[in-house]
Order: C-alpha cells, then sequence, then structure tokens
C-alpha cells in the first residue's frame, strides 16, 4: 500500500518550491500525493492561484480558506485559528500517513498545530534558516519542534536544527528545493516572456519584490517610498514588479506599487508571474531588488546580483552576488550602482549558490520512500555538549 503524502500550500512563491516536489510524489511507486491548498492561492487579489496549481496537472483535495479582509494583526491572527480549524478537518478526511510543510508563514503554523493534534508525523523543509526582521522567524523554529523529519538547505542549517534538540538522523541536507525548478524545466526566450507577461524588456531590466518587515511597527509605508525613490530616476530602466505577500501590513505596499507602475510606463505590476514566468525573467534582468528569499537563494544560480533591502533577511545565509543596504534611499542608490557596474557584474560572473545545485525534491522522495512511521511520533530531545 502507497505511504499518503500530504502537501500543504499557501502562497505562490511557496507552491514554486514544492511543484518538483510534488510532481516527483506522483511518479513514485511507493508514495501517494494528496494536496490541501489554503491562504493566498483562495485570494483574488493575490491572482487566485489555485487555477495556476490545477493547470498544472495537479488535484487538490482540499481548499481551505482562512484570508480575512483585512491586514492587521488581529485579521492575521484570526486567519491562523481558522487555519487551525479547517486544516484539522482536512487532515481527518484526507487521514495521510505524513504531512510536508515548507517554510515559516503563519498557515504552516495552523498546519503543524492542526497535524500534532491529530497525531500524523510532519516533515518539514527549510528549517534551520534565519530571517531575524520576522515573525516567521519563531515559527520556522516553533514547526521544527513540532515536526519529526527535517530536510534542510545548508549544513550550517542542519546544525542549526540539530542545536534545537533534533536527532542528527532526522535531519536531511538536500539543499534548497527553488533550485530543482531552474535546473528541471525548460525556459522561456525573451520574445515567448515577453509574449507571456505582457512586458518589453529595456536595455537595464529590474524585478523588485518587496514585502513587509513583520516584526517593526508600521514601516512598509516609508520603506517603499524610499525604494521607489532610489529607483523613478533610473532612465530606461524596465521594472518587472511582484506583489507583497499576505503579511500584516501589506496593503500598503500593494496599493503604493500599484500608483508607482500606473504613472511609469516602463514598469508593470504582478500578482503572481507564476514560477515558469519568473524564472525565465530571471535569464533576462540585470538583477533583482527588495527583500525575497528568492534574491538570496534562487537569484544566485543565474550569477545575477541581489539588492537586498533592510532586515526582513537578515540572518539568511547570502552568497558573493548579493548586496546588503538599508532602506533608505541613498544608500540603495549606491546598492543600484554597484548592482550595474561592470566590475561588479564581472565579479560574479563564476559564483556558486550556496544553496547547492539541485536535485533537492528526488532526495526528499527516496527519504519519504524509506522512512519508517513506526513509533515517529515519540519524538526524544537531543542533547548536546556545550
Amino acid at each position: 500500500m502507497k505511504k499518503r503524502v500530504c502537501v500543504l500550500t499557501g502562497t505562490r512563491a511557496e507552491y514554486g518550491l514544492l511543484k518538483w516536489l510534488m510532481k516527483d510524489i506522483q511518479l513514485s511507486k511507493k508514495l501517494s500525493l494528496q494536496l490541501i491548498v489554503t491562504g493566498a492561492h483562495l485570494s483574488p487579489e493575490h491572482g487566485n492561484t489555485f487555477y495556476e496549481i490545477e493547470e498544472d496537472g495537479f488535484k487538490i483535495d482540499k481548499k481551505c480558506d482562512i484570508l480575512l479582509n483585512s491586514d492587521s494583526p488581529l485579521a492575521v491572527s484570526k486567519s491562523f485559528g481558522l487555519g487551525v480549524i479547517g486544516i484539522s478537518e482536512a487532515l481527518s478526511n484526507l487521514k495521510p500517513d505524513i504531512l510536508v510543510l515548507l517554510g515559516d508563514r503563519y498557515e504552516v503554523l495552523s498546519a503543524a498545530c492542526a497535524a500534532l493534534l491529530n497525531k500524523i508525523p510532519i516533515a518539514h523543509l527549510h528549517g534551520g534558516e534565519a530571517t531575524e526582521g520576522l515573525i516567521d522567524e519563531a515559527i520556522r523554529h516553533s514547526v521544527t519542534k513540532i515536526s519529526h523529519l527535517h530536510f534542510v538547505s545548508t549544513e550550517t542549517y542542519r546544525n542549526r536544527v540539530i542545536q534545537l534538540g533534533e536527532k542528527p538522523d532526522f535531519v536531511k541536507n538536500v539543499g534548497a528545493l527553488g533550485i530543482d525548478g531552474i535546473k528541471r524545466q525548460k525556459l522561456l526566450s525573451k520574445k515567448e516572456l515577453e509574449h507571456s507577461i505582457d512586458f518589453k524588456f529595456q536595455k537595464r531590466n529590474l524585478i523588485l519584490t518587496f514585502h513587509p518587515v513583520t516584526l517593526e511597527k508600521a514601516t512598509s509605508k516609508k520603506h517603499i517610498k524610499h525604494v521607489l525613490g532610489a529607483l523613478e530616476d533610473m532612465k530606461d530602466l524596465g521594472l518587472i514588479i511582484t506583489m507583497p505577500n499576505s503579511d500584516p501590513d501589506s496593503k500598503i505596499i500593494f496599493e503604493t506599487l500599484k500608483e508607482f507602475s500606473q504613472d511609469n510606463k516602463l514598469s508593470k505590476t504582478y500578482s503572481s508571474l507564476g514560477q515558469l514566468n519568473y524564472l525565465s525573467c530571471l535569464q533576462y534582468v540585470d538583477g533583482v531588488i527588495g527583500n525575497s528569499s528568492s534574491g538570496l537563494i534562487e537569484v544566485p544560480s543565474f550569477n545575477k546580483g541581489t539588492i537586498n533591502i533592510g532586515k526582513r533577511q537578515q540572518g539568511r545565509i547570502s552568497g558573493d552576488t548579493v548586496i546588503h543596504c538599508e532602506p533608505i534611499e541613498s544608500e540603495i542608490k549606491i546598492a543600484l550602482e554597484k548592482l550595474f557596474s561592470n566590475k561588479f557584474k564581472k565579479s560574479i560572473t563564476s559564483s556558486s549558490n550556496p544553496y547547492g545545485n539541485g536535485g533537492s525534491s528526488k532526495k526528499i522522495v527516496q527519504e519519504l520512500e524509506s522512512l519508517s512511521l513506526d513509533n515517529i511520533l515519540f519524538k526524544e530531545f537531543n542533547d548536546i555538549e556545550i
């Protein structure tokens, strides 16, 4: 009998990482895929991206609508509660043998709590990482402690999960899942891409993705104005803008970016590019700017530069392709000058990605196939010598 592996996804970015793992689970002779979709996937404002999942050939077993029409801390807290209720019902009906969770968003913690109370073991992906400017930092480590099997992206992160008391035999360094999407699919030509996203590339081009720093209080409006202030004086710059996640304080960023794009003919906003379009864009832009984890994890595989702004990704491992700066217009302008300089471009042509070279999803599937679930719920704390 096949082992029932349930995967949960709540955002477009998370799904882009999970897609190839889900395909490999489908292809396995020992595993059966179940799929729960929740969060921003079910939001019209964020592009109703569950349609993209279905278009990719996946059957959605359960949809759990948890989003409220607000980005306040109270609304997110209520969404968390709705997530526990809805995902508990889904797990009770699906009865998976193991639940796969990726990352650190609040809906992932909802799912982890639901699985814990339903006595369903959890395989957690991308644990041990650090994002010191976000509530996600605490959520990620909390999910680690609730989980039973861990797939991490670097050896540093593996050591950190072990430091949290997890048994070394259950912590596997498989690299970053996002690199599989780069290695395993044929990306679009520039002509195909321009038609697909209705965008004309200019002499210079950037992707902008900016999310709230959720441990700061109401800084989103100030920070995004500094970012756009640094960009608006650049002549002949094509700007592909992807909208923020459904985090607290995200609506002001959403509205500000929309207004900026309406006034700037060479820029265009997208609720969701989709993984193929996004990765294809990385071939033709000069780099990315903002505070998305993708700039640190996937973009280095294209030997393109990233301007990482502010504290959102503070503490996460980054390579030579990443330029760090504060969310201050003058500092962002200095970072932009460096990004476009021939010296910097030449320096990163042969840089390596600290998150590996792909193959993560197949490694995870092999582990899931061979994993014994006997007594896996009984966890012994792994003490380390100090």
